[in-house]
């Protein structure tokens, strides 16, 4: 049976009119070797990489759904990771633009992320409260962090010791021990949220942000350095629980902690406060890579920039103080001692922590990163609230520094919401307006053509011939614009109220407009003489009034211009004749005002849709609704035809697009992809393309491919969806001997590691019936005496004709490192025992030896009651020991050889050229320096 209505399928074709959006946060990349040049800011579910220097988008870090909320650039500048509201992160690398690696773990958005000093972990904080760190090298997770009662903060991991150091808005500030993972001290000296914190000088101390306006410090003293400078290792501590210790009031009305150093790491003392001009929260606080400039922000448009000096220029001052503390002495002609003087002089806070300069931005700041570059300038990048980046430069070291604006990307997307959209009669050129501007687009380059100041607009259109566009604002002004020029031609004081509403007329000669005033007028066009030149310009002039009762929210014209129609704030829509401005019908029946209309091009259908939810199908011959249909979840925002068609789109505030048959009553597709509220949306004269403007800042523009769509397929894919939702948000598996919320694995139940899981069971399941067909093919031959062919199976013919325990190990290769744990957790325990037996069989050919043991211990891990208490198990768990310990200690042996041949040859290269390269180059030459110092001093002194 052939299809008896054929639709094409419209889908997304691009992003634009955005430049940074705001839930995420501003990074320096490095790209091309190129250092301060390149930033990468969060747009929408995208990550886009700009150019500062030449204000163009240079890359575009493809996302899946879900909107950007963190990123964080790897140390060697190769890598970025992004965190995404669903918990995900995925890690792309800089130089291809792919996203290879990612790691499901966090059932909330995710809110810090950061790097350890080689870049093989990375610790990600949500607002799950729970804290994962991730083996970014093997793309496994190592281990979950539990103990913060609110959303995470910030998460830093310290430089040389195995430590990290974690902040909530629970308020608290806590230090884990990674070896022991687990939480050995919790700082309560906040009694608001901690918003931020940064170590800084040699990480010796803390500098926490909250939501007062002071930065509180903290001294923080490692215990093994106070009690035995000359041992390296850091102390064990006997044992140690989560939690809020002892603690007492200090002097300042703050916790706290009652130390006890027998059994702590380390010890935090506070040591002052820096006030902020701010007086409200820390939205961010961060160093730079140097450690020396420390810049923090509330919510306002000011940045505040801080300079830690070093122990030498703290000696410095102490110098110079000293030396005014005699000299006044002497001057006063006391008898003070040195010591006394000492005691009197004393180093504060505020002389350790400098105030530089306050950097004012053109509107508040949402996030902002720092780089130093090789010519002792800082540079420090924003992303703005209202979409714009701004670069500024500050030489820090200078007396009195001022503050350079030296880069702004602004052309690439409005300040404020697009609240109208247009298509040009060619389909080429799209007109989007806005509070502020009016832009014009390129359809194909999705480049801005031309950009106009302009006053609040509300709706808009092309001027036939495409070289005029008219607006409607707030103001209730019609403004005319010239397009080759950029020019304002003329302003008109069209009604005394909003202008909500513009139609063109179908025979071009005119358009009407709707207003808050209660009226709609009637407008044509025509040419008047200019006053600066001889040539004559387009103008308008009013040539009738229409007076209603209520307030005009919508009008449109039909196609044959004999009918108009008027959406009115009494939840009606009147028809009048164009001719005679005489009453026609009135379409009643919606229960809130309706926001938006549309007439079919054949003149036949009138669609209405409104802020109840509801879109209404009515015939305009003789105003019957032919159907009601609950449309959004949220009010219907926006209605129109598609040409030459009974279909149409509407666009609602609950972010989604959707497309309808008018005859059929059929709901299509839903275009999905906005993150907040659509406001508006234009369709192309070919329908071809549709473009939508939302308040995530966004322009998206749909295309239609020639894909037929057929709607039980369509209710197919979403029926699946939805059994895919669900599924991310059943229960975790149950583990044995573990409770209910104390799941301390990092992964998490995803459609993907299910799927996973199902390949297992279905390559087991082919295994199991292999090994049946050959035991029973053994027993034909041997019967038969003579060898009878036995059918390949076809899934292992497309594998090349491999073994079916073969295909079982392909399947476990083929799996995501990040998804292995968690789709053995959810594989029963029935197919357990097959695997352990192939497992034996794998390590003994002595085949990803590695993979393997990680497997074979996880099973362990999690069935160890099962496996322990099943007597058929118990040999193939021997042989396992056996061969498991065998085979490691070789590749162990091999790994031992293959660095201790690269060793040999590191050591080979720097005899030959006298020239260190490795890493630790700069560490040896240090220590000789200092071996060779005490040399000569013990010289000296023998001499």
């Amino acid at each position: 049976m052939g299809l008896t209505k054929q639709y094409l399928r419209y889908v997304a074709s691009a992003v634009f009119g955005l430049i940074g959006s705001q839930k995420g946060n501003i990074v320096f990349v490095t790209l091309r070797g190129e250092k301060g040049r390149y930033v990468a800011v969060p747009a929408c579910e995208h990550v886009f990489i700009w150019d500062l220097r030449k204000g163009e988008k240079i890359l575009i870090l493809q996302g899946l759904k879900h909107e950007v909320t963190c990123l964080c650039p790897s140390p060697d500048g190769l890598h970025l990771a992004v965190g995404y509201e669903d918990g995900s992160i995925r890690i792309f690398s800089l130089l291809s633009g792919e996203g290879d690696v990612t790691f499901n773990g966090h059932k909330a958005a995710i809110t810090s992320l950061k790097y350890d000093q080689l870049g093989g972990r990375l610790a990600s904080g949500s607002k799950d409260t729970d804290v994962i760190v991730w083996d970014v090298i093997n793309e496994s997770g190592l281990y979950r962090l539990k103990g913060h009662k609110d959303a995470i903060t910030q998460a830093l991991f310290l430089r040389e010791k195995n430590l990290l150091v974690t902040s909530g808005k629970d308020t608290m500030v806590k230090w884990w021990d990674l070896d022991t993972q687990h939480c050995f001290k919790t700082m309560v000296g906040h009694r608001t949220e901690v918003w931020g914190l940064v170590l800084v000088s040699e990480e010796k101390r803390l500098i926490t942000g909250a939501s007062d306006s002071e930065l509180r410090a903290w001294d923080v003293s490692y215990l093994q350095e106070i009690e035995d400078p000359e041992e390296p290792e850091p102390k064990k501590i006997k044992e140690s629980s989560p939690g809020i210790q002892d603690s007492h009031e200090a002097e300042d009305g703050t916790l706290e902690m009652d130390e006890a150093p027998e059994d702590r790491i380390l010890t935090c003392r506070k040591a002052g406060s820096i006030m902020r001009e701010g007086r409200d929260r820390v939205v961010n606080l961060a160093v730079d890579r140097t450690g020396r400039i420390l810049a923090c922000h509330g919510t306002d448009s000011v940045l505040e920039v801080f300079c830690i000096l070093s122990k030498e220029e703290i000696q410095k001052k102490m110098d110079k103080k000293m030396k005014k503390a005699k000299k006044k002495a002497k001057l006063n002609s006391c008898n003070e001692e040195e010591e006394d003087l000492e005691v009197n002089v004393k180093m504060t806070l505020q002389d350790e922590i400098q105030r530089v300069a306050n950097i004012k931005t053109s509107a508040k700041i949402k996030s902002f990163d720092l780089i130093h570059t090789p010519q002792g300038e800082l540079k420090a990048v924003f992303l703005l609230q209202n979409n714009l980046v701004e670069l500024y430069s500050l030489n820090a070291s200078m007396p009195g520094p001022q503050p350079v604006r030296t880069n702004r990307i602004t052309i690439g997307g409005h300040r404020s919401d697009v609240r109208t959209l247009s298509f040009s009669s060619d389909n080429i050129a799209i007109l989007s307006a806005a509070a502020d501007s009016i832009k014009i687009w390129n359809r194909s380059t999705l480049q801005c053509i031309r950009t106009m100041t302009c006053e609040y607009a509300l709706c808009s259109f092309f001027v036939p011939g495409d070289r005029q566009v008219v607006i409607g604002t707030k103001t209730g002004k019609l403004q005319l614009y010239d397009l080759a020029s950029g020019n304002l031609l003329e302003a008109i004081d069209a009604h005394d109220g909003a202008l909500w509403s513009l139609s063109l007329s179908p025979d071009q000669r005119g358009f009407v407009t709707g207003g808050a005033d209660k009226s709609v007028k009637f407008w044509d066009f025509e040419l008047v003489k200019d006053e600066n030149s001889t040539q004559k310009r387009l103008s308008v002039k009013q040539t009738r009034t229409l007076q209603l009762d209520e307030e005009v929210l919508c009008v449109s014209y039909s196609p044959d211009q004999k009918l108009l129609a008027v959406s009115l704030l009494d939840c009606t829509v009147k028809i009048f004749y164009v001719d005679t401005l005489k009453f026609f019908l009135s379409l009643y029946g919606h229960k809130l005002p309706v926001i938006c209309m549309d007439i079919s091009y054949d003149g036949a259908l009138i669609a209405t849709g409104s802020a109840d939810r509801n879109v209404k199908i009515w015939g305009l011959d003789f105003g019957d609704c032919h159907k009601s249909l609950f449309a959004h979840d949220d009010s219907v925002m926006y209605l129109r035809f598609v040409p030459k068609s009974h279909l149409f789109f509407t666009a609602g505030k609950d972010r989604k697009i959707k497309q309808w048959d008018a005859d059929k009553f059929e709901h299509i597709q839903t275009l999905e992809g906005h993150h907040q509220e659509i406001w508006c949306l234009a369709v192309s004269p070919s329908g071809d393309y549709v473009v939508s403007s939302s308040h995530d800042k966004s322009l998206r523009l749909w295309e239609r491919t020639r894909e037929p769509l057929i709607l039980e397929e369509e209710k197919e894919m979403q029926r699946e969806a939805e059994y895919e939702a669900s599924v991310a948000k059943e229960d975790q598996p149950a583990v044995p001997g573990e409770t209910q919320g104390d799941n301390y694995f990092t992964g998490k139940k995803t459609i993907e590691t299910v799927k996973a899981a199902e390949r297992i069971m279905e390559a087991i399941e082919l295994y199991r019936e292999e090994t049946a067909k050959m035991r029973e093919h053994k027993a034909i031959c041997k019967a038969a005496g003579k060898e009878v062919p036995l059918p390949i199976n076809p899934i292992l013919m497309a594998y090349g004709n491999i073994s079916p325990s073969a295909y079982v190990l392909e399947i476990f290769k083929g799996i995501k490192s990040s998804e292995l744990e968690e789709s053995l957790l959810v594989l029963p325990f029935s197919y357990v025992p097959d695997v352990l037996r192939l497992f034996n069989e794998f390590i003994q050919q002595g085949s990803d030896i590695e993979l393997l043991c990680r497997c074979l211990f996880f099973l362990l891990r999690i069935h160890f009651g099962q496996i322990t208490s099943n007597q058929m198990l118990v040999p193939v768990i021997e042989k396992l020991k056996e061969t498991t310990i065998s085979k490691v200690s070789q590749v162990r042996d091999v790994i031992g050889f293959n660095m201790a041949g690269l060793d040999y040859l590191k050591r080979e290269c720097e005899a030959k050229s006298e020239v260190m390269f490795f890493a630790d180059a700069t560490s040896h030459l240090e220590e000789k320096k200092r071996k060779r110092k005490k040399r000569e001093k013990l010289i000296l002194t023998v001499t």
